[in-house]
């Protein structure tokens, strides 16, 4: 096999979707006009109506960042003692949980999703036991159903962390609407993106008054604050820019829809590589294109592929890496244990996301397949 040909410039995993700069500069001077530039202006109330409805939701609360977001969503429920969730997640999510005096209780993962394991979620449950923060793992939904139940048996509440799930819907039902409530993250690395920023949705939309409170540092109006709230408010200029590029997302959709096909047709065959599943029903985000790397099969180590990558200047991402349960401020925690999460302990050593945004093109995404197969089959001496 001839080898490939490194790319000029680097080729990140993913790469922000930008409207054009003069339609930016125009929505901007609605804000200019108006002299509003934060606290709930024109701009941000029009965007939380459009976000609303394109995820499918009774109700939106925006916030200038996801983990300001997801940090309310817990103080909104009022949780405490402990709460379970996957240690297979970007630090934000047991963050949060620290940040309101919560211990998080590790519980291992689904071999095939790598979502939370409901099979293993009810031996974790004590006395002080308040919620359930799972985690749609690469915008693959969770078994919301078992782990309703869960929570509906033990008087649980539920969020969900859908950062990477934007637009994802089962059986037609917005990913927003399961649980108590979903954070969206709008960062730049998202699909869809507002730079920075974050999202919660609620299935009763009275919680929406709450946490509005809560965002604003609890001001109900110029002579009343009824609680310890934070700032967590959306600026004009972070939500004219996600009312552009909300009208982008069906193409940019589409775009990463041809770079996976080419990607699973590529590498399906590729012993010692897996993708993740395409769920029934389920419509997807297309946030991220993950394979898994076997080391036994594939010869060698996620790793050492993803090195290897680098010198044909593909910049690929490690993600999750390493697992949460092994930072220094929880890998003391009982449920931190290797021992209790082997399943999550052979994911984090196997993922990998390979670049993926809708102008990466269709001839690079085969390029890239190619470099995969050859790094596989003509280096053994980098084994």
């Amino acid at each position: 096999m001839k080898p490939p040909v490194p790319f000029e410039h680097p080729v990140y995993y993913t790469q922000p979707l930008l409207p054009d700069l003069e339609q930016y500069k125009s929505i901007l001077q609605r804000a200019w006009d108006a002299r509003w530039l934060t606290n709930m202006g024109e701009l941000h109330n029009e965007f939380e109506k459009r976000v609303a409805e394109t995820l499918k939701v009774p109700a939106v609360s925006v916030f200038n960042n996801g983990t300001i977001a997801l940090i309310t969503a817990v103080q909104s429920l009022r949780l405490s003692g402990e709460v379970i969730t996957t240690p297979f997640t970007f630090p934000a999510t047991p963050h949060v949980l620290s940040w309101n005096g919560i211990n998080p209780i590790f519980c291992d993962i689904d071999s095939k999703t790598l979502n939370l394991d409901p099979a293993r979620i009810e031996s974790l449950i004590t006395s002080r036991t308040t919620g359930i923060l799972a985690v749609h793992v690469f915008g693959t939904p969770c078994d919301t159903e078992s782990i309703q139940k869960i929570a509906d048996t033990y008087g649980l509440k539920v969020i969900y962390d859908a950062a990477h799930a934007f637009g994802v819907e089962i059986d037609g039902r917005g990913i927003g609407t399961f649980g108590d409530i979903s954070m969206f993250s709008f960062h730049a690395t998202k699909l869809f993106h507002t730079a920075e920023g974050g999202a919660l949705t609620y299935k009763d939309s009275a919680l929406k008054t709450r946490v509005d409170l809560l965002k604003n540092f609890g001001i109900k109006n110029e002579e009343q604050v009824v609680m310890p709230g934070i700032n967590g408010k959306m600026t004009e200029l972070q939500a004219g820019l996600g009312l552009l590029v909300l009208d982008m997302i069906e193409e940019e959709r589409r775009k990463r829809s041809l770079i996976e096909m080419v990607y699973r047709s590529r590498l399906e065959n590729v012993e010692g590589i897996s993708m993740l599943p395409a769920l029934p029903n389920v419509r997807q985000s297309y946030q991220y294109f993950v394979i898994r790397v076997y080391e036994k099969s594939f010869g060698i180590r996620r790793n050492t592929l993803h090195a290897r990558l680098k010198d044909y200047n593909v910049i690929c991402r490690k993600y999750f890496y390493p697992l949460c349960s092994d930072y220094s401020c929880y890998n003391q925690l009982p449920s931190a244990s290797s021992k209790n999460l082997p399943v999550a302990n052979d994911a984090v050593q196997e993922v990998m996301c390979l670049p993926f945004y809708g102008d990466l093109g269709i001839e690079k995404a085969q390029r890239i397949c190619d470099m995969i197969k050859y790094i596989k089959f003509d280096a053994p001496d980098w084994r």
